[in-house]
């Protein structure tokens, strides 16, 4: 994920109810990983395939990964307090980092066991699955791609990191079923190694996704700017607000999920301090009326005297 953001004020409804949406993307993946692994499990016992059983338990992992998701994204709406007066946003990032740890931890696993059985050349001494297995591989990546579409929309919806990391979890377990679903087919054809290499190949794309999960929270932690795209816009939008002269700087930082910004505006020197203070807190209020993602913006205000000097004064200047 890039730090260029863009103004979803228009796809994240005020009115959404994230508590409800919190509590039914942990019902959904517990629930639904709770029975593809035991079926996995018993798919991978009875078919004879170590390929679904350690599918079984990348399942098992994801009821695990989910918590942890719930935990921190319930911590992270917590209120502000005395002694984390900013909100708490930031947890989330932590519990997306544990998130990556154990999506690139079972990535690591599922390609050591690959390359294993690929340098022990003892490719006869692997077990043949039977027709159960594939069946299961079948039913794994059609259920958890559609658990990866299903949680990836809600956590879009809440700009919830951790659960778009729980998202992509889902993900890689339907790529590690169809490493599976490779490797049973093969096997049943004549070639077991084929489910070895297969291994290898995912474990790839899953420590990927743990890589880009786990570079997304850290720059989301370390105070890291919008980006000029991001800023540009925020920069013209408050240009365009009335009595406006102009902005003398502008800076953003992420926090959490959330932004702040730090604004230096110019105004008409000659107005009086009520009517500067009246102008920022327009700006104030349009500013994160319209970018919903920007938690606050703190706004300085510098008087530009736009009065013609008298042809006396300006002689002498």
């Amino acid at each position: 994920m890039t730090t260029k953001h863009q103004n979803q004020s228009a796809t994240h409804p005020t009115n959404l109810n994230e508590t409800v949406i919190i509590r039914k993307l942990s019902f959904v993946s517990i629930i639904g990983n709770a029975i593809l692994s035991g079926f996995k499990l018993f798919a991978g016992i009875v078919g004879n395939s170590g390929a679904m059983i350690s599918d079984a338990v990348h399942s098992f992992s994801d009821v695990l990964t989910t918590l942890i998701a719930w935990i921190g994204v319930k911590v992270s709406k917590k209120d502000a307090d005395a002694s984390h007066p900013y909100g708490h946003e930031r947890l989330e990032c932590i519990a997306s980092l544990i998130l990556g740890f154990v999506l690139m931890a079972t990535g690591f696993g599922i390609g050591k066991i690959g390359i294993e059985n690929i340098l022990s050349g003892s490719y006869e001494t692997l077990a043949i699955p039977s027709s159960i297995a594939l069946v299961a591989a079948i039913i794994s990546i059609v259920g958890k791609e559609a658990m990866y579409w299903y949680t990836r929309y809600y956590a879009k919806l809440i700009h919830s990191a951790a659960f778009l990391a729980d998202a992509w979890h889902h993900r890689s377990d339907a790529f590690s079923s169809i490493g599976s679903l490779i490797g049973i087919a093969g096997a049943m054809l004549g070639f077991p190694i084929l489910d070895s290499v297969a291994s290898v190949v995912i474990c790839i794309f899953i420590v990927k996704v743990a890589y880009d999960i786990m570079k997304d929270a850290c720059v989301k932690m370390l105070d890291t700017s919008c980006g000029d795209g991001y800023e540009k816009e925020l920069v013209e939008h408050i240009t365009a607000q009335d009595d406006v002269v102009g902005v003398d700087m502008l800076r953003s930082r992420m926090f959490g999920n959330k932004i702040y910004v730090d604004l230096e505006i110019s105004v008409d020197g000659d107005k009086s301090l009520w009517e500067a203070h009246e102008i920022a807190e327009r700006v104030h209020k349009d500013v994160e009326q319209s970018f919903s993602d920007v938690k606050h913006i703190m706004i300085h205000v510098n008087p530009v005297n736009n009065t013609p000097l008298p042809l006396s004064n300006a002689s002498n200047s």
